[in-house]
């Protein structure tokens, strides 16, 4: 038996397109590495009818508390969300990986990842850029049922992300040992402000800290 690792699934959720692509790549993360990833995805805990601090709140405890952080880096431009999510989690050295499946050339980059180079060159973060045009057309021209191209394409899709994890959760932390980690994750629960570290109970990061060094996803 083995303990899962939680994923944070950080992206768009504006659109039905954006809600049921999460949702499908998320589950097949889980099925393709039988129980072993589990996505935390946070359009299951939004609140559509009211845009409050609220759920800033929400989805910044949910990184404190993951294991890993998946990013999906599609458009022209990132999702300011998405990039906010991106940096807080790197402060904490989550380990990251960041999709991009948008075949489009982005960013400021000359020579590297098609985003603004702000968001690159960080630790414990590992890359996964693919042209999804061109594997939906390889897996349409297969044939079948709408449902069997589904699959195809996100067991593939998620199998690579799931190689991803395995890789980057190998890499060690960057701080050099428990105290700094510690006094890392106590700052990094008040410098939001406006009631966030209200949501953590007394020693509940230093349980949070030592499940996840039982885990693997933090190494000193």
């Amino acid at each position: 038996m083995f303990d899962s690792f939680s994923i944070y699934f950080a992206g768009d959720l504006f659109n039905h397109k954006d809600l049921v692509g999460n949702l499908l790549l998320s589950e097949s993360i889980e099925k393709f590495s039988s129980g072993r990833f589990v996505c935390i995805v946070p359009q299951h805990l939004e609140q559509s009818t009211s845009r409050s601090i609220e759920i800033r709140n929400n989805d910044l405890r949910e990184i404190v508390k993951a294991d890993l952080i998946l990013l999906n880096f599609d458009g022209t431009e990132l999702d300011s969300g998405t990039v906010i999510e991106f940096l807080f989690s790197k402060a904490l050295d989550i380990p990251a990986v960041i999709l991009r499946s948008d075949f489009r050339a982005a960013g400021d980059q000359e020579r590297g990842d098609p985003w603004n180079l702000m968001c690159s060159g960080y630790p414990r973060t590992r890359t996964l850029s693919i042209n999804a045009m061109s594997w939906y057309q390889e897996e349409w021209r297969k044939g079948g049922l709408t449902s069997a191209i589904i699959e195809r394409f996100y067991e593939k899709l998620s199998k690579k992300i799931n190689a991803e994890f395995d890789l980057v959760l190998k890499e060690p932390s960057i701080y050099s040992n428990e105290k700094i980690l510690s006094n890392v994750y106590e700052w990094a629960i008040h410098f939001p402000g406006n009631g966030f570290e209200d949501l953590f109970k007394k020693d509940e990061l230093k349980t949070l800290i030592l499940e996840k060094q039982k885990r693997g996803s933090v190494l000193i």
